[in-house]
């Protein structure tokens, strides 16, 4: 946990120019908190103590402003900026090196209780402040989602979305392939 605790911290460090220290990023970030929450309410989710899920789940939303469902899965290096009305729906799944931004929705738009209701989030994605990703749709590898954008259909690796309803602006590929090498 103590691992976790600090890798999470050095994310934070590395991708908010604001923190100034790894021990502001443990102490006074809401992401880090809101994870280590849903870390815990993960396993006993998994282990279908739902309401148990549940109750620390929404003890993570009123101390961050952050609600992560207990169900969803979700990768290293999730970085939640500012963080206030973020939330992340109970068949939602993100991967590795994720950033969003506050007021963030990743939501279901209705379907059947034991199905993919919400999207995936491929690997190095970022979703701008207030952007709505809804259904069970993907959000492809290095792709950027901006601000306020209404997203309701399959984004593409390594493209800009922008707009209600959000589309593809962008390729971002040639850029990602900079910062890769």
């Amino acid at each position: 946990m103590i691992r976790f605790i600090i890798d999470e911290a050095k994310n934070i460090l590395k991708k908010d120019p604001a923190a100034k220290s790894l021990f502001e990023a443990i102490f006074c970030y809401p992401s880090l908190k809101a994870l280590l929450y849903h870390r815990w309410s993960h396993k006993h989710y998994l282990k279908e103590r739902y309401t148990l899920a549940r109750i620390i789940s929404q003890r993570a939303r009123r101390k961050t402003g952050i609600e992560i469902h207990p169900g969803a899965k979700i990768g290293k290096n999730l970085f939640i900026d500012h963080g206030m009305g973020v939330v992340i729906g109970e068949t939602a799944e993100i991967g590795d090196n994720v950033t969003i931004y506050h007021g963030v929705t990743l939501g279901g738009i209705g379907g059947e209780p034991n199905a993919k209701r919400h999207p995936t989030v491929e690997d190095n994605v970022m979703i701008g402040a207030g952007a709505k990703v809804l259904g069970p749709i993907t959000i492809g590898r290095g792709a950027k989602i901006g601000a306020n954008a209404v997203v309701l259909e399959d984004v593409p690796p390594y493209t800009t979305v922008v707009g209600i309803p959000g589309k593809v602006i962008k390729s971002n590929r040639d850029d990602y392939l900079m910062y890769v090498i």
